[in-house]
């Protein structure tokens, strides 16, 4: 059901777009079917190689963050980071083709497989943060368009707050208004509690660089265990590392399964200790950032789901309710065992 509702080209919209691109004859257009729904992509075989052309969603992003992000993309190319390149139109200076309102990317087509799951490709990931960290020390922009992140947020409370009126409106959740409010308010104060202690060890004295802001297995893809490309930028800004360390330790590690209800409290340690342990073969993680971690990845679950159920009442195809309800368990056990995943994660990395 969730396909059916993806957006999709017209194919007279396909033939003007594409029009626009120095192709040559085109063999095959075939739907791929990934990501956003709002946002429909097709592979496109054709003279010149293989090619994945994608159209944004309306307001998306501003055209100054989507200038920034590109221009990091052109400067990780030319490092040598993996990344799929982004394809100019035949005409014009710029990077994307805009057409009846909508923004369109063409990108070269990345072989590669989505993450299985493993620990030797848990540690790739790791390791590759910290090539991008490496590749971005000297990237420069006058104005980033953006520094904000998941860390110490005003709009996490604010979502917070408003979550009770919003899956009233748009959840089942009648009989349970206390559990709504009680849930809600006792992340808020688990929240409080984490930015006070990572605001205590000091985060906000650390140097920033660029970070992707995003670092997730879905934004990855791998050949033979080893990543061949990253992708989305859109969320790229300045902040500190560490805000992508523990994001990607938290995403890499993150246990699931069929039904919300079922998915387990705890993380994979393993899987948590070989991100890091691959991001600390190519950059040194200080004591700091060690003692952050736990604190950190719990900011990170919060402010990924709050957003969402606060705006729609929903988390994707999951109901409001019961996806708080997960992350409170696992809000509660990430809190309950700080201090020892704190010396835990770092020993096993």
């Amino acid at each position: 059901m969730e396909d059916r509702q993806r957006e999709q080209f017209a194919v007279d919209e396909l033939a003007v777009v594409l029009s626009q691109y120095d192709l040559g004859p085109i063999e095959s257009i075939t739907e791929f079917p990934r990501g956003s729904r709002k946002s429909p992509k097709v592979g496109i075989v054709c003279q010149r190689g293989k090619f994945l052309l994608k159209r944004r969603p309306r307001g998306h992003v501003t055209s100054q963050r989507l200038t920034y992000a590109h221009r990091l993309q052109r400067h990780l190319t030319l490092a040598g980071f993996p990344l799929p390149r982004l394809i100019a139109p035949a005409e014009g200076d710029g990077l994307v083709l805009h057409h009846s309102g909508h923004v369109y990317e063409l990108f070269d087509y990345v072989r590669g497989q989505r993450f299985s799951g493993s620990t030797p490709e848990t540690r790739e990931a790791g390791i590759t943060l910290a090539r991008f960290h490496k590749a971005v020390e000297d990237f420069t922009w006058a104005e980033p368009p953006h520094r904000g992140d998941y860390h110490d947020a005003n709009p996490v409370r604010t979502g917070l707050s408003s979550i009770p009126s919003s899956l009233s409106a748009h959840d089942s959740v009648a009989g349970m208004e206390i559990e709504v409010l009680e849930i809600s308010q006792e992340l808020y104060d688990a929240y409080e509690r984490s930015c006070e202690r990572v605001e205590r060890i000091g985060l906000r004295k650390w140097p920033t660089g660029v970070i992707h802001g995003d670092w997730h297995p879905g934004n990855m893809m791998y050949r033979n265990g080893k990543v061949v490309a990253v992708v989305d930028y859109d969320s790229a800004r300045v902040s500190q590392r560490v805000i992508d360390l523990a994001n990607g330790t938290l995403q890499f590690s993150i246990l699931s399964g069929k039904q919300v209800e079922d998915w387990p409290d705890e993380i994979d340690e393993d899987r948590a200790g070989a991100f890091l342990a691959g991001y600390r073969a190519e950059l040194p993680i200080t004591d700091g950032e060690q003692g952050c971690l736990p604190y950190l990845m719990m900011e990170a679950l919060i402010s990924e789901s709050v957003l969402p159920i606060a705006a729609t009442g929903s988390f994707g195809r999951h109901q409001g309710f019961r996806f708080m309800r997960m992350v409170h368990r696992k809000v509660g056990w990430l809190e309950a065992n700080a201090e020892r995943l704190t010396g835990s994660l770092v020993a096993s990395a």
